[in-house]
Protein backbone atom coordinates (compact mmCIF):
# COMPACT_ATOMS: atom_id res chain seq x y z
CA UNK A 1 0.00 0.00 0.00
CA UNK A 2 3.21 2.51 1.13
CA UNK A 3 4.55 1.91 -2.82
CA UNK A 4 1.43 1.96 -4.01
CA UNK A 5 0.49 5.78 -2.92
CA UNK A 6 4.22 6.55 -3.20
CA UNK A 7 3.75 5.65 -7.24
CA UNK A 8 0.35 7.49 -7.51
CA UNK A 9 1.29 10.52 -5.41
CA UNK A 10 4.82 10.65 -7.56
CA UNK A 11 3.10 10.00 -11.08
CA UNK A 12 0.18 13.24 -10.26
CA UNK A 13 3.03 15.23 -9.17
CA UNK A 14 5.79 14.44 -11.49
CA UNK A 15 4.67 13.59 -14.79
CA UNK A 16 2.86 16.32 -16.71
CA UNK A 17 1.09 13.21 -18.90
CA UNK A 18 -0.99 12.41 -15.52
CA UNK A 19 -3.26 15.21 -14.24
CA UNK A 20 -5.73 12.95 -13.46
CA UNK A 21 -4.77 11.00 -10.70
CA UNK A 22 -6.48 11.64 -7.50
CA UNK A 23 -3.58 13.20 -5.38
CA UNK A 24 -6.24 14.99 -2.27
CA UNK A 25 -8.19 12.12 -1.99
CA UNK A 26 -5.14 9.64 -2.09
CA UNK A 27 -3.40 12.02 1.21
CA UNK A 28 -7.24 11.89 2.73
CA UNK A 29 -6.93 8.24 2.18
CA UNK A 30 -4.16 7.39 3.26
CA UNK A 31 -4.68 9.85 6.57
CA UNK A 32 -7.83 7.78 7.42
CA UNK A 33 -6.26 4.08 7.11
CA UNK A 34 -3.96 5.28 9.41
CA UNK A 35 -6.32 6.96 12.16
CA UNK A 36 -8.17 3.53 11.75
CA UNK A 37 -5.06 2.11 13.16
CA UNK A 38 -4.44 0.06 9.70
CA UNK A 39 -1.46 1.93 8.95
CA UNK A 40 1.31 4.09 9.96
CA UNK A 41 0.60 7.74 10.59
CA UNK A 42 4.44 8.78 10.30
CA UNK A 43 5.05 6.68 7.61
CA UNK A 44 1.98 7.43 5.46
CA UNK A 45 3.51 11.29 5.74
CA UNK A 46 7.27 10.57 4.95
CA UNK A 47 6.20 8.03 2.05
CA UNK A 48 3.70 10.56 0.72
CA UNK A 49 6.05 13.91 1.33
CA UNK A 50 9.22 12.18 -0.81
CA UNK A 51 6.60 11.02 -3.56
CA UNK A 52 5.39 15.10 -3.53
CA UNK A 53 9.06 16.23 -3.51
CA UNK A 54 10.44 14.10 -5.93
CA UNK A 55 7.18 14.29 -8.34
CA UNK A 56 7.79 18.25 -8.36
CA UNK A 57 11.58 17.99 -8.29
CA UNK A 58 11.46 15.56 -11.48
CA UNK A 59 8.40 17.30 -13.30
CA UNK A 60 10.94 20.96 -13.04
CA UNK A 61 13.71 19.23 -14.46
CA UNK A 62 12.00 17.98 -17.18
CA UNK A 63 10.25 21.26 -18.19
CA UNK A 64 13.70 22.83 -18.00
CA UNK A 65 15.28 20.42 -20.34
CA UNK A 66 11.47 20.46 -22.96
CA UNK A 67 11.62 24.20 -22.82
CA UNK A 68 9.33 26.42 -24.24
CA UNK A 69 8.45 24.68 -27.98
CA UNK A 70 5.96 22.37 -25.80
CA UNK A 71 3.70 25.77 -25.60
CA UNK A 72 3.44 25.94 -29.47
CA UNK A 73 0.68 22.78 -30.09
CA UNK A 74 -1.50 20.33 -28.49
CA UNK A 75 -0.03 16.81 -27.70
CA UNK A 76 -1.91 13.60 -27.13
CA UNK A 77 -1.29 13.75 -23.58
CA UNK A 78 -0.38 16.82 -22.64
CA UNK A 79 -2.95 19.83 -23.39
CA UNK A 80 -1.70 23.41 -24.08
CA UNK A 81 -4.58 25.24 -22.36
CA UNK A 82 -3.52 23.07 -19.19
CA UNK A 83 -0.10 24.77 -19.72
CA UNK A 84 -1.11 27.82 -20.38
CA UNK A 85 -3.70 27.70 -17.53
CA UNK A 86 -0.55 26.82 -14.76
CA UNK A 87 1.77 29.96 -16.83
CA UNK A 88 -0.92 32.09 -15.89
CA UNK A 89 -0.85 31.16 -12.51
CA UNK A 90 2.28 31.13 -12.36
CA UNK A 91 2.72 34.86 -13.53
CA UNK A 92 0.23 36.26 -11.29
CA UNK A 93 1.88 34.53 -8.05
CA UNK A 94 5.41 34.06 -8.74
CA UNK A 95 7.01 31.47 -6.91
CA UNK A 96 4.47 30.73 -4.09
CA UNK A 97 2.26 29.21 -6.87
CA UNK A 98 4.63 26.11 -6.38
CA UNK A 99 3.03 25.76 -3.15
CA UNK A 100 -0.76 27.39 -3.90
CA UNK A 101 -0.97 24.71 -6.62
CA UNK A 102 -0.95 21.96 -4.21
CA UNK A 103 -3.89 22.33 -3.62
CA UNK A 104 -5.38 22.66 -6.89
CA UNK A 105 -6.14 19.72 -8.98
CA UNK A 106 -4.28 19.73 -12.51
CA UNK A 107 -2.66 22.74 -12.02
CA UNK A 108 -0.17 21.00 -9.19
CA UNK A 109 0.73 18.95 -11.95
CA UNK A 110 1.91 21.58 -14.47
CA UNK A 111 3.05 24.46 -12.09
CA UNK A 112 6.47 22.87 -11.49
CA UNK A 113 6.78 22.31 -15.07
CA UNK A 114 6.17 25.56 -15.87
CA UNK A 115 8.33 26.99 -13.63
CA UNK A 116 11.21 24.47 -15.31
CA UNK A 117 10.02 26.14 -18.59
CA UNK A 118 10.30 29.76 -16.92
CA UNK A 119 13.69 29.35 -16.14
CA UNK A 120 13.11 29.49 -12.28
CA UNK A 121 16.27 29.20 -10.24
CA UNK A 122 16.02 25.14 -8.99
CA UNK A 123 17.17 26.20 -5.60
CA UNK A 124 14.36 28.88 -5.05
CA UNK A 125 12.22 26.34 -6.40
CA UNK A 126 13.16 23.45 -4.31
CA UNK A 127 12.43 25.64 -1.01
CA UNK A 128 9.13 26.23 -2.50
CA UNK A 129 9.03 22.59 -3.41
CA UNK A 130 9.38 21.54 -0.01
CA UNK A 131 7.26 24.05 1.98
CA UNK A 132 4.33 23.34 -0.17
CA UNK A 133 4.88 19.38 -0.03
CA UNK A 134 4.70 20.07 3.90
CA UNK A 135 2.04 22.05 4.01
CA UNK A 136 0.13 19.50 1.52
CA UNK A 137 0.61 16.75 3.16
CA UNK A 138 0.04 17.36 6.89
CA UNK A 139 -2.65 19.40 6.69
CA UNK A 140 -4.41 16.72 4.54
CA UNK A 141 -3.46 13.25 6.09
CA UNK A 142 -3.96 14.90 9.29
CA UNK A 143 -7.44 16.10 8.42
CA UNK A 144 -7.62 12.13 7.53
CA UNK A 145 -6.49 10.90 10.51
CA UNK A 146 -8.88 12.45 12.55
CA UNK A 147 -11.53 11.40 10.70
CA UNK A 148 -10.14 8.05 10.60
CA UNK A 149 -10.23 7.86 14.39
CA UNK A 150 -13.63 8.32 14.38
CA UNK A 151 -15.98 5.36 16.03
CA UNK A 152 -18.31 6.10 13.44
CA UNK A 153 -15.68 5.78 10.37
CA UNK A 154 -14.28 2.80 12.07
CA UNK A 155 -17.43 1.10 11.86
CA UNK A 156 -18.21 2.35 8.25
CA UNK A 157 -15.12 2.48 6.85
CA UNK A 158 -14.88 0.36 3.76
CA UNK A 159 -18.15 2.94 2.93
CA UNK A 160 -16.03 6.02 3.50
CA UNK A 161 -12.98 4.07 1.30
CA UNK A 162 -15.45 3.78 -1.28
CA UNK A 163 -16.94 6.98 -1.01
CA UNK A 164 -13.28 8.55 -1.21
CA UNK A 165 -12.67 6.77 -4.70
CA UNK A 166 -15.72 7.69 -6.00
CA UNK A 167 -14.96 11.62 -5.03
CA UNK A 168 -11.53 11.41 -6.15
CA UNK A 169 -12.69 9.57 -9.86
CA UNK A 170 -15.86 11.99 -10.16
CA UNK A 171 -13.63 14.87 -11.80
CA UNK A 172 -11.97 12.94 -14.56
CA UNK A 173 -15.59 11.70 -14.99
CA UNK A 174 -16.31 15.65 -15.37
CA UNK A 175 -13.66 16.58 -17.67
CA UNK A 176 -14.28 13.62 -20.12
CA UNK A 177 -18.09 14.04 -20.49
CA UNK A 178 -16.89 18.03 -21.14
CA UNK A 179 -14.70 17.39 -23.52
CA UNK A 180 -16.83 14.82 -25.64
CA UNK A 181 -19.83 17.31 -25.12
CA UNK A 182 -17.48 19.93 -26.78
CA UNK A 183 -16.62 17.16 -29.76
CA UNK A 184 -20.32 16.57 -30.29
CA UNK A 185 -21.08 20.09 -30.34
CA UNK A 186 -18.47 21.06 -32.73
CA UNK A 187 -18.58 18.24 -35.15
CA UNK A 188 -21.90 19.66 -36.52
CA UNK A 189 -20.26 23.00 -37.01
CA UNK A 190 -17.65 21.58 -39.32
CA UNK A 191 -20.05 19.16 -41.40
CA UNK A 192 -22.35 22.41 -41.89
CA UNK A 193 -19.46 24.79 -42.69
CA UNK A 194 -18.46 21.65 -45.55
CA UNK A 195 -22.14 21.12 -47.00
CA UNK A 196 -22.37 25.30 -47.50
CA UNK A 197 -19.04 24.68 -49.26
Amino acid sequence: VYLFLFIVVFCETGLVVTPFLPGDSLLFAGGTLAGAGLMSYPGICLTLLAAAIIGDSVNFRIGKHVGPPVFQKDYRWLKKKYLEQAHVFYEKHGGKAIILARFIPIIRTFAPFVAGVAGMRQSRFLFFNISGALIWVFSIVTAGYFLGSRPFVQKNFSLIIYGIIVVSVLPVVFETAKHMLAKKKTIPVAVKRDEDA
